[in-house]
């Protein structure tokens, strides 16, 4: 086995970074192993987007290092990572088959093998009926399925994924979780990001639970549940964050 396949596929080092004269996260340190899927999880303001935006170059850091195979993220190295942010950006007057070919001759793939990525995997989530379809013409969970794709498409070795199955019925919600895990038996790296704690449960093999920029819980899934008496990590979020109405925080800023 080569260093490379021993060495995390991303890790987090003392990393701290303020807005103004609020502290986001302060000092964390955590790693994401190869082949994992990793739950990143806190509540809203806790600092979850604030590090992938950080990890993603969007933001610098005020200190500490965050680096993807050993290196800060590069557009060289971009191309190993499928990122599928919670706020959705597709072109919503161009067909759902245009702009999954557009987005895969950026990630490098020629327009016949997008082409045909693009219609399988729109068979696999019932939308093939839909590819000559304008996405403003998509409800947004079939919006949501078409991103997921792009995230996809051409097989990253890192998926980064923001509350891929928010909103959807338990039919849908089953079918991406097994897209999910479809990337994960092929070898992919899967950071997951939701407030669904029993996804959680089923999905991820470790887990960071942020609180107060720092880390109130990091360890496989047993391990936390073990350092907390067994409890389900639903039941440990709500203790770690009980808090009475008049002491709820503010609503999450665009920018955390």
């Amino acid at each position: 086995m080569t260093m490379t396949q021993l060495s995390p596929i991303v890790q987090v080092t003392h990393l701290t970074k303020s807005f103004g004269k609020t502290t986001i996260i302060d000092g964390l340190s955590f790693e994401v192993r190869r082949g994992e899927t990793f739950g990143l999880l806190g509540s809203n303001g806790s600092g979850k987007t604030t590090i992938i935006r950080t990890l993603l170059g969007i933001y610098i850091a005020d200190g500490g290092s965050l680096t993807i195979n050993g290196h800060a993220y590069s557009p060289k190295n971009g191309e190993i990572i499928g990122y599928l942010p919670e706020e959705r950006g597709l072109y919503r007057n161009e067909t759902v088959l245009d702009v999954m070919l557009y987005f895969g001759e950026l990630k490098g793939m020629s327009r016949k093998d997008a082409k045909t990525y693009s219609l399988e995997f729109l068979k696999k989530v019932s939308l093939a009926d839909k590819a000559k379809t304008k996405l403003s013409k998509l409800s947004g969970g079939q919006q949501q399925k078409v991103q997921l794709g792009i995230t996809m498409m051409n097989n990253p070795e890192l998926l980064i994924l923001d509350e891929p199955t928010k909103g959807f019925d338990p039919v849908n919600r089953r079918l991406l979780r097994s897209l999910i895990e479809e990337r994960r038996a092929a070898g992919a790296t899967i950071i997951l990001v939701t407030h669904d704690m029993a996804e959680v449960e089923e999905l991820c093999d470790r887990l960071i639970l942020l609180k107060d920029g720092k880390a109130a819980a990091y360890g496989t899934v047993a391990e936390v549940r073990a350092a907390h008496g067994g409890k389900s990590i639903d039941d440990i979020f709500v203790d770690l964050y009980s808090y009475t109405v008049q002491d709820q925080p503010a609503e999450e800023e665009h920018h955390v």
